[in-house]
């Protein structure tokens, strides 16, 4: 931007802040009203003198109108704008893109940081992401609440709260625990080399995408973005207790002028009344707008250094980037009762998910720079609780960290015949065309790296699946692995993920987003491919994935064909059904992976993980065993013992699932007595049903 331009801007800004028209200010500087049109609209230039008289007139410090800051010797004015009801009478009771996810730690860091991630802007240099948890009381809390203008927000929440929605009691929880604690989290997610929240306040761009918005995603075309539903921002919302978030921004393009501390807050209530006035639901705080057709709604203000410490969003540089405040956080899957001591494990818990979801972006290469670097500390009152913690992938996945190192090193193998060896093989993805466009389909050559297993690695024998800026979409495991194959780790690259560049990664990348439901944590069929995409779309990833077993297979070694009795009928009774031929819809809870072994006795081991369907009321459930081929009442494989793992809890033989959770796992151990056969000699099966005398 010019310096005419820069000028230009910033006087319109003064004209708008002050409420004053361009014909008062000539008046005042004794000109004509073309003259200030000429300034505003970026002709001409004042001269030094005139520049004096602009900043005398609007109050500001000298230099202000040279250095094109707001320099003001008042502060600036910061109101909360509570949207009005909607005036047909309608209502909303919580914002439908933030149920799409859980209110738990782990799903906002891989949200949220997926996202700081798609807006990369040097790719020389990693992404720097910090997160900061923030437990304020006392002093530090009311000062806080005082430049939060609580005593206006207060009402809203309050009259929020009553309703009996899921949203309400959430926010009812929050204020109940404010009032009797005397204690308020904040969590702090900062984002470096990344573009900010550039763009006007309420026509396109990053800032209305993120802060006026729902499921604008904004992904740029041509770059590795995760998501592409607009949805992933929700969760920060999610999980405050309050819906509050504030956010602070440098931009990598100017705005009106400036670059640094572009602040707003937005809170996502329900519908309420307060002092007999309907509201919508969403509001903002921010310097009141005298735009002709905004007057008085809330936009963004460009604060100085002072008001960013007093809200605790200072920033350490002028790097770009968004600092975002939850206000209010809190972890829904942690079941132990709020308090000081929840801070070592929510701390603990973001770590642990920033290595799961990302330990692939947090890997370099010897001449290749992580995409990612990702830390994590905790305050109390502005004291440092538990220093920062930077997330060093290779201590959580070192056998998956050794193998991507040596795929972007160029040292890998095509058979694996030493335990430090990654081999590769690529893995044809055959793209079909765009429906109508007659054109061929395009071959996209993914990558698959297998390396042996760490002995430290807690699960091995996985395919990681990644598309993108190196992003997990699902782990499963291959079909058909030979008996005795030593432990592997496995990744698949495809898109993007390759590193690669052309029209056929392009294409790749976006047949395999337009696969994934809005969690992205699979690629199947989908709405999207049956409508974009010519016929065989639909089938086109359940081949992939056979492909991509296949091709394990040839590196891990060849199945053995042996006579009855052998290693191959044993492995054929390894292959733990999930009950093909007894899935549900999709609402109604279903297995979604299993695993065991048969054990010394002759009972069998296992894992298994549930797909959840959400709703307000628990679910009850009844897990259920039996050998293939020998289905019924009679048959049924009674349980020695069962075990909750995961957002679960037993009840004698039922399963209970807490309201809300999409996922659960338990383990079980099966009574041998009630085997009609010898474990080995049949294969196991296990669904979930309804237990008697349960609601559905």
């Amino acid at each position: 931007m010019s310096e005419l331009d820069s000028f230009g801007a910033w006087l319109e800004r003064q004209l708008r802040r002050s409420r004053v028209s361009q014909a008062e200010l000539a008046a005042a500087l004794n000109m004509t009203r073309a003259g200030v049109s000429a300034w505003v609209n970026n002709r001409a230039l004042p001269r030094a003198d005139k520049l004096r008289s602009i900043e005398e007139f609007f109050g500001l410090l000298p230099g202000a109108a040279t250095s094109l800051q707001d320099a003001e010797k008042r502060a600036v004015q910061r109101i909360w704008y509570h949207r009005r009801a909607h005036p047909d009478g309608g209502r909303e009771f919580g914002n439908a893109a933030a149920f799409a996810f859980e209110a738990d730690l782990a799903t906002l860091a891989r949200e949220a940081t997926q996202n700081s991630l798609d807006e990369g802007l040097d790719p020389t240099r990693p992404v720097r992401v910090r997160y900061t948890l923030h437990e304020l009381s006392g002093d530090h809390l009311r000062a806080f609440k005082d430049h939060l203008q609580w005593d206006d927000l207060e009402p809203h929440l309050r009259a929020a709260a009553r309703h009996r929605q899921k949203v309400a009691r959430v926010l009812a929880e929050g204020l109940r625990e404010l009032d009797q604690t005397g204690s308020l989290l904040l969590l702090r997610i900062d984002d470096y080399n990344a573009a900010g929240l550039t763009g006007p306040e309420y026509d396109d761009g990053r800032f209305a995408a993120v802060v006026r918005r729902q499921l604008d995603s904004r992904k740029v075309e041509g770059r590795p973005a995760g998501g592409s539903f607009g949805l992933g921002k929700a969760t920060l919302w999610a999980n405050s207790r309050l819906g509050l978030v504030l956010m602070n921004s440098t931009l990598s393009e100017p705005y009106e002028g400036h670059h640094e501390r572009r602040m707003i807050g937005r809170l996502d209530l329900p519908w309420r009344r307060v002092d007999g006035e309907p509201f919508a639901g969403p509001a903002w705080l921010g310097e009141p707008d005298e735009t002709p057709g905004f007057r008085r709604v809330a936009r963004s203000w460009w604060a100085d250094e002072e008001t960013a410490r007093a809200l605790h969003l200072e920033r350490e540089s002028q790097e770009p980037g968004t600092s975002f405040l939850i206000v209010g956080a809190h972890d829904m899957s942690n079941e132990g009762e709020p308090g000081r001591s929840d801070l070592a494990a929510m701390h603990t818990k973001l770590v642990v998910a920033l290595a799961d979801n990302f330990w692939a972006a947090m890997t370099a290469g010897e001449n290749t720079p992580p995409l990612l670097q990702a830390s994590v500390t905790a305050l109390r009152n502005g004291e440092v609780v538990i220093p920062e913690q930077r997330v060093e992938p290779s201590e959580y996945f070192p056998a998956h960290v050794r193998a991507l190192k040596a795929y972007l090193d160029g040292d890998t193998v095509d058979r694996l015949t030493a335990v430090d060896q990654v081999a590769l093989a690529r893995v044809p993805l055959l793209v079909p065309p765009l429906r109508g466009t007659g054109d061929k389909p395009m071959e996209h050559r993914a990558v698959l790296l297998v390396t042996p297993a760490d002995d430290s690695d807690r699960e091995h024998s996985k395919i990681a699946y990644m598309r993108g800026s190196r992003m997990t979409v699902m782990k499963r495991r291959p079909r058909e692995v030979p008996l005795g194959t030593d432990p592997f780790q496995a990744i698949l690259l495809a898109g993007y993920a390759t590193g690669e560049e052309g029209p056929e990664v392009a294409a790749a990348e976006a047949f395999l987003r337009a696969s994934e439901p809005p969690e992205h944590d699979r690629w199947d069929r989908t709405e999207e491919l049956a409508v974009v995409y010519a016929r065989g779309a639909l089938t086109r990833p359940k081949t992939f994935r056979a492909d991509v077993d296949a091709a394990l297979r040839e590196i891990v070694g060849r199945r053995e064909v042996q006579a009855k009795g052998g290693p191959s009928v044993l492995r054929e009774l390894l292959q733990l059904d999930t009950a093909v031929g007894t899935r549900r819809g999709e609402g109604y809870p279903t297995v979604r992976h299993l695993e065991g072994a048969i054990d010394d006795t002759g009972a069998w081991r296992v894992h298994i993980e549930l797909r959840i369907p959400r709703r307000d009321d628990p679910w009850v459930l009844a897990p259920v065993a039996w050998f293939h081929g020998q289905e019924g009442g009679q048959a049924t494989i009674t349980w020695a013992e069962l075990t909750a793992v995961e957002n679960c809890e037993i009840d004698g033989e039922n399963l209970r699932v807490a309201p809300g959770v999409s996922s659960a796992s338990f383990a079980g151990i099966t009574e041998v007595s009630s085997h009609l056969v010898p474990a080995g000699w049949a294969r196991l099966a296990v669904d979930v049903r309804r237990a008697r005398g349960a609601r559905t």
